[in-house]
């Protein structure tokens, strides 16, 4: 907590005053563009990521950036895709898997997690991605059947994704778009999935989507 501590501190005491119009400008409601699904691994910074600011995008985390199908669960997940698209009207839903997922390494190797009750029924949402790769991709192994996994499971929950009435509706209107996201935490590559392609290719190589381009906190 030392660390944590003193970085608090610095924010306080230096970064807060350099961008106090931003936060003034914050302080009376939001208007993110975008919603960002993502794992709550500690080396994903989705602000650092995209290089955006405060207000800009509305964050959902959770182990191994997944998304129950609607009715399946009622909990934070769901409750944070719908206020997103109804209350705050985002644009765009982007689900972002990463290298080295733990989930993923779990949802391959059950026992690893069999004491963790909690963890093993999560990983249930992930179920369909698993048997793709089983189904599909028998003949990878170790970090390549990995990366077959974490590609697999952000489709897997784009299309449980589309299962939420609130998301169905404003895609079926235009008002909407799914984004599906890895990301290489050794290489900093981010790669997107491209239907017309059925594949993940970088991001540097598909059509720039559309929104600002963002700079962090002045520190």
């Amino acid at each position: 907590m030392k660390k944590v501590r003193a970085g608090l501190a610095k924010f306080q005491h230096e970064v807060f005053p350099r961008n106090r119009d931003l936060f003034e400008s914050l302080a009376g409601g939001q208007n993110p563009e975008a919603l960002f699904l993502t794992c709550s691994d500690s080396r994903i910074d989705p602000c650092l990521l995209t290089q955006t600011k405060p207000g800009d995008i509305f964050i959902c985390r959770n182990a191994g950036n997944i998304v129950p199908a609607y009715g399946d669960v009622v909990g934070g997940v769901s409750a944070t895709i719908e206020y997103a698209v109804l209350g705050l009207g985002v644009k765009d839903i982007v689900i972002c898997g990463h290298s080295d997922c733990g989930a993923m390494k779990a949802l391959l190797n059950p026992r690893h997690v069999a004491h963790m009750p909690s963890v093993s029924a999560w990983l249930r949402y992930g179920e369909s991605a698993r048997f793709v790769v089983e189904e599909n991709h028998s003949h990878l192994s170790g970090e390549e059947r990995l990366n077959a996994l974490i590609e697999a499971n952000v489709r897997a929950q784009m299309d449980n994704l589309r299962t939420h009435p609130s998301v169905a509706a404003r895609l079926a209107k235009g008002a909407l778009t799914l984004h599906g996201w890895t990301y290489d935490i050794a290489s900093g590559e981010v790669k997107e999935f491209n239907p017309a392609r059925g594949s993940f290719i970088p991001i540097d190589e598909t059509e720039p989507a559309r929104g600002h381009t963002g700079v962090r906190l002045a520190s």
